[in-house]
């Protein structure tokens, strides 16, 4: 029997392989999406929206790769899954959080670090602050998502509550706050107040995964009907209100459709996941295939660190050719050149990004942990340290005009040490130690 017949034979009947593969869809768009958009000028260094920037043409196609929506609902479903499960198992709230967080928080560990080293070795070779700010910045961007994941984490155990309670009211009260919350914002040219809507919206279209999971989506027709109402929303939203075509931030827009998130958002998700649930049946039967199934496991497996480290290799590589003055490996972004070399960039990331996997990946499989429940207060710390310390470097990334901000990478890092996420009882015998997780055990 092959590796592939043997993962194959051993996951579950009761799994529901698409969401697996909707997860590991979701960031590999989302990954070859940064590295095509981000442009590296021989001249001008690296562009956050270089593409967008110049090319207006592109931003329709925002709709098809701005992907986050889908994983969020995936997430839905699977969070719905593992709460409930908690419930029967008597597992509660904090016990169940500080499992979620160590799965999301240690893989994060390392990047932070390596950056406060990277940004204090720089510094004191003689590198402007600033630009060590902004490289750190680009390179943490993925950070801002899994902020507004673990605050969906938080609140998914109510939600889903208020779900089971009033079912689809639930998602329309929750779009329409955002709505309100967008109105404020928007009118009074104050972006900080839409901060609110990277909870609002996401947490109530993560709902959209219970609604899958309970059977609330079956059907071809329910599906496509709601393909249709995100479709005509988000039309409306764009065409008759003040909300740009593209659905990631360009500077060639007033506003931005996802910093912060905005409602439109929502309606994006609800066009997509129509779509793609309209595609179950043939993603299940493609899914069975042994060496499909496997090679979906194996992302799923490494999704994080597979996310979190692709934009640190490609700004360590934008700068590494621009210090060397390799323009000629550089073509000017957007030209005939540049288009037909993307593939090939694409791919020596896809190496490089690889081999940061291999090495970093381990921090994916933590050791079991058995302790017993914590307070609840414990693991909320835990989480809104997190939270707060990637949503600023995020912004500012680990570095500004008066040097390293060096607390910034050790707040989430603290964080889980101080509120107990890191730290399990010792003694344990090898086997026990970061066995691989598979689709019987995750």
């Amino acid at each position: 029997m092959t590796r592939a017949q043997r993962i194959d034979a051993q996951t579950p009947a009761s799994r529901n392989r698409v969401v697996d593969f909707l997860r590991a869809a979701a960031i590999t768009v989302v990954v070859l999406g940064h590295w095509t958009i981000i442009a590296v000028d021989p001249t001008g260094g690296i562009q956050p929206h270089g593409v967008l920037d110049e090319a207006r043409w592109t931003h329709p196609l925002t709709w098809v790769f701005q992907v986050m929506p889908i994983f969020f609902l995936v997430g839905g479903y699977s969070n719905a899954l593992s709460w409930r499960s908690a419930r029967r198992k008597g597992v509660g709230y904090a016990q169940w959080l500080r499992t979620r967080l160590r799965r999301l928080g240690i893989p994060l560990i390392p990047l932070l670090l390596a950056w406060l080293v990277i940004a204090v070795v720089a510094v004191l070779a003689g590198a402007d602050p600033a630009t060590v700010g902004f490289a750190s910045q680009m390179a943490l961007i993925p950070t801002w998502f899994l902020a507004a994941y673990l605050m969906v984490i938080l609140a998914a155990p109510p939600c889903l509550v208020l779900w089971e309670r009033y079912g689809w009211w639930s998602i329309v009260g929750g779009v329409a706050l955002a709505g309100a919350v967008d109105a404020l914002s928007i009118s009074l040219d104050q972006p900080l107040l839409g901060y609110p809507n990277y909870l609002l919206v996401w947490a109530a279209f993560h709902q959209v995964g219970y609604a899958w999971l309970d059977g609330r989506l079956a059907g071809i027709g329910r599906r496509m009907l709601l393909a249709a109402i995100g479709a005509i929303g988000l039309l409306a939203l764009v065409a008759f209100g003040p909300y740009p075509v593209s659905m990631i931030s360009s500077a060639a827009d007033a506003i931005s459709n996802s910093s912060p998130t905005r409602v439109t958002m929502a309606f994006l998700g609800m066009l997509q996941a129509g779509l793609v649930l309209s595609l179950e049946k043939p993603l299940e039967a493609l899914l069975a295939r042994p060496r499909v199934w496997m090679v979906t496991v194996m992302v799923n497996l490494r999704i994080m660190t597979w996310f979190l480290w692709h934009l640190t290799v490609m700004v360590g590589l934008a700068y590494l050719l621009l210090g060397l003055g390799a323009t000629a490996l550089l073509p000017e972004p957007l030209s005939g050149l540049w288009w037909a070399t993307r593939p090939l960039w694409a791919l020596v990331l896809l190496a490089l990004t690889g081999l940061m996997v291999l090495v970093m990946g381990r921090f994916e499989t933590p050791r079991p942990d058995d302790r017993p429940a914590p307070p609840v207060w414990k693991p909320l710390g835990a989480a809104l340290a997190i939270i707060a310390g990637l949503a600023v470097m995020a912004n500012v990334g680990v570095a500004g005009e008066g040097g390293v901000t060096w607390w910034w990478p050790l707040v989430p890092v603290a964080g889980m040490l101080v509120f107990g996420v890191v730290g399990v009882r010792r003694g344990r015998s090898a086997g026990e130690r970061g066995a691989p997780s598979t689709p019987t055990s995750r």
